[in-house]
């Protein structure tokens, strides 16, 4: 005999919409399918709703990609306990650029992004910390933070996924090939120009930007 069908009132209840379920599942589709697929739609099929319901939530994508951005943010490792504030500091947002690098699509999002959760205050206060026990202005702690941030992102962003060997050859050969006489510094530099791993420019990086943030005072 076939079974006959189950009414609704014997099927199991849903579990209740909540913000916090509803960016654990975006995460899980991020994860999994990538940010492309961290859509209303999407989720709305995860969650087995509809995407109407969502929005009592969540307003809109972009702010949906934020809160996944902000819960992501909880996976960054705190500041190690060993080495100056600067090498402290610079771990901190080396982590922060590695979790970027884990989700390519993320990366690309979250120079737009606006995250305001806890994990990002708690990143932003962290940084804030380590320039404060280097005796670094106020100010320009506030506005290094930013500066810091934002470098740290476009790094991530330019190395997210897959690099076209192609592309980079490219550029590499147009520097190394560029004629000493219209393009002396270009030819002198060549080599340079494109020397280096991403971790040790990033790392440069960084630590310039410090040295900056520490001795420039910010405009009245």
């Amino acid at each position: 005999m076939t079974a006959s069908p189950r009414s609704r009132r014997e099927r199991p209840a849903k579990p209740a919409l909540t913000r916090e379920g509803i960016v654990g599942a975006a995460v899980a589709i991020l994860r999994a399918e990538g940010l492309r697929k961290v859509t209303m739609r999407r989720l709305a099929q995860e969650l087995d709703t509809g995407p109407a319901s969502l929005y009592v939530y969540v307003r809109n994508t972009d702010e949906l990609h934020a809160a996944v951005l902000d819960e992501l943010l909880g996976t960054v490792p705190p500041a190690p306990a060993e080495g100056d504030w600067r090498q402290r500091l610079e771990a901190v947002l080396g982590g922060y650029t590695a979790m970027l690098l884990e989700y390519p699509g993320l990366a690309r999002s979250a120079l737009t992004a606006r995250p305001s959760g806890p994990h990002y205050l708690r990143l932003i206060e962290t940084l804030l910390d380590l320039l404060h026990s280097g005796a670094v202005p106020r100010a320009q702690a506030a506005w290094g933070v930013d500066l810091l941030l934002q470098h740290a992102t476009a790094t991530a962003a330019e190395h997210a996924g897959q690099e076209s060997p192609d592309e980079w050859q490219a550029v590499s050969r147009a520097l190394r090939e560029a004629p000493a006489g219209t393009h002396p510094h270009i030819a002198a530099s060549a080599d340079v120009l494109v020397s280096g791993t991403p971790e040790a420019r990033l790392s440069w990086a960084l630590r310039t930007l410090i040295d900056g943030i520490e001795h420039t005072a910010v405009p009245d």
